[in-house]
């Protein structure tokens, strides 16, 4: 068993690069379950899954002593999805884990398995990096999937009925729950909290 998916920092999305560069099939989105399936007689041990994951989620082993460290790695990690967000609200995205392009918004959010919050931007509505807010302070310990969106059109727009950028929709299961709209500098943090705190009340239900 070569491939190892530490799913604690994982998105188990269906649009994962494993999947995209695997050159045997190894790797594919199991429908019924809504995951990320590994058939490990498939696998060739040539390493580019784990290349490919931008969050190092994906390792493989190349015997069983290095297979069960890394297992051993996975299991002791305390880390969750949301200790990966650095990137801050009305920012210029810093992690490209984070940043998808617009026709990949339905599979990455609408199809989530987890509640997901898409922040929208443009590069007008991008302000000062020392000036905006951490989003894990925003999500901290919730198990979300957060993705920034650079919006290309007024397709989201319209649909959304948003009106200002940068803004953060939040979804369950598909479904808008809540929205956020406009800038909010660090000195408006307890302002934007209190924002979030309710919507993601809502997800909780």
């Amino acid at each position: 068993m070569p491939i190892l998916i530490n799913f604690k920092i994982c998105d188990n999305s269906e649009d994962c690069s494993g999947i995209e560069v695997c050159p045997t099939g190894a790797f594919h989105w199991d429908e019924k379950n809504k995951a990320i399936t590994v058939d490990n007689s498939r696998c060739i041990i040539c390493g580019k899954c784990e290349k490919a994951c931008p969050v190092d989620a994906i390792r493989v082993a190349k015997d069983k002593k290095e297979y069960k460290k890394i297992k051993k790695e996975i299991d002791n990690d305390t880390r969750k999805i949301s200790d990966l967000f650095i990137d801050r609200y009305g920012a210029q995205p810093i992690h490209p884990a984070f940043l998808v392009p617009q026709e990949k918004f339905d599979v990455q959010i609408l199809k989530s398995t987890k509640p997901a919050v898409v922040e929208l931007f443009n590069k007008k509505s991008i302000m000062c990096l020392l000036n905006s807010i951490p989003v894990k302070n925003l999500f901290k310990d919730m198990d979300i999937k957060y993705r920034k969106i650079e919006v290309e059109d007024n397709y989201l727009l319209d649909k959304y009925k948003i009106e200002k950028l940068p803004s953060l929709l939040f979804f369950k299961d598909g479904k808008l729950v809540g929205k956020i709209e406009g800038y909010f500098d660090i000195s408006s943090i307890e302002e934007i909290k209190n924002k979030t705190n309710k919507i993601i009340s809502k997800i909780k239900k």
